[in-house]
């Protein structure tokens, strides 16, 4: 592909998600949402694969649907209130159709079936915008409407995408389908406490996206799509492998390093609002998703002396990835808990 055909794309999801966030009428929301999708279309095709094609298809016809009904549950609320600002979603109808079309658009379980096979039929760089970059857009507008929607069924959505990020991540091979439930587990978090905390979901998907940036910038420099790969890393470059551990300890919320800061915040909050019940299964499902990122690690480390691998060894070629942005997103991956305090001071 061209690079300026690239750079236009690139500038396309930039401007959809910026007139997403600008915007105070649904109608601009939904064609800021569809500029991002057609912009995000030809990068994830451009391999000329079978699979990128058939992930391709597949994200096309689940955006559209989500857009499609987005559209019509904001058609919906103008008819019955006369209002199209997004502040205005007072119409029930309206109101949970609009919460199911945005979990269909970012992936949040139980419209979740896409993601994973989606994700996996992707090369890494367009499976880490897809992961990051596209959740900003749809996140915008449950960040404005979180007043308006029901509490139940935000809470059912977050506790349902905890548990089955968790429990679908715990038989995978395919590193990019253990990230894509990765990501299915932390928007999870994010669902449940948008409407006790803006702040608090804000820091999560923040930090959210500096981990799996992390973790999709190591595998880029590792060459790796598959554990079987990963573990025969450690022996050529230990350093970046152990980077690519602890950044993946990280997505987990192993404390001392950065994701253990939105999960004890999130779990604290929850406890202030009288739901103990709701923090414990939190808190518990979290342990499925640390269960196969151990396993991730200890795959890593299975090449250390004296035990063997009997996988075939590949070549060690010689990487295009800059190194900068990945130790700059190392250092806040692994190292920002300490500035907790500071954090929370600067977004109250």
């Amino acid at each position: 592909m061209s690079p300026y055909v690239t750079m236009i794309l690139i500038s396309s999801l930039g401007l959809g998600t910026t007139i997403t966030f600008t915007s105070s009428s649904w109608l601009m929301a939904w064609m800021g949402l569809e500029i991002n999708t057609l912009a995000i279309i030809p990068l994830m095709v451009k391999q000329h694969h079978p699979r990128a094609t058939e992930a391709t298809t597949k994200y096309f016809l689940t955006q559209a649907t989500a857009s499609g009904l987005l559209l019509f549950a904001t058609l919906n609320n103008a008819w019955m209130t006369g209002e199209w600002n997004t502040m205005e979603l007072s119409n029930n109808l309206s109101t949970q159709m609009t919460t199911m079309a945005l979990a269909l658009k970012m992936g949040v379980a139980p419209m979740h079936f896409w993601l994973p096979e989606v994700l996996q039929g992707l090369p890494l760089l367009t499976g880490l915008i897809l992961s990051t970059w596209q959740k900003l857009a749809p996140f915008t507008l449950l960040f404005m409407t979180s007043h308006e929607l029901n509490t139940t069924t935000m809470m059912i959505l977050g506790l349902t995408s905890t548990i089955i990020g968790g429990l679908g991540g715990l038989n995978q091979t395919q590193l990019r389908k253990v990230l894509a439930y990765s990501s299915i587990a932390h928007l999870g978090w994010v669902i449940i406490i948008i409407q006790y905390s803006k702040t608090l979901a804000l820091l999560n998907l923040l930090l959210y996206i500096t981990m799996t940036s992390t973790a999709f910038l190591t595998l880029m420099t590792l060459s790796t799509t598959k554990i079987n790969t990963l573990s025969m890393k450690w022996t050529k470059t230990p350093i970046t492998t152990m980077m690519a551990m602890l950044a993946l300890l990280a997505l987990g919320g192993l404390p001392p390093l950065t994701g253990f800061m939105p999960k004890w915040l999130i779990l604290q909050e929850l406890t202030k609002q009288n739901l103990p019940a709701l923090a414990t299964l939190m808190a518990l499902s979290t342990l499925l998703s640390l269960f196969f990122y151990l396993r991730l690690c200890y795959t890593m480390t299975l090449t250390i002396s004296p035990n063997t691998n009997n996988n075939m060894t590949t070549w060690r070629k010689k990487t295009d990835q800059k190194a900068l942005p990945l130790a700059m997103l190392s250092i806040m991956t692994l190292m920002a808990l300490p500035t907790t305090p500071t954090m929370m001071a600067i977004m109250n």
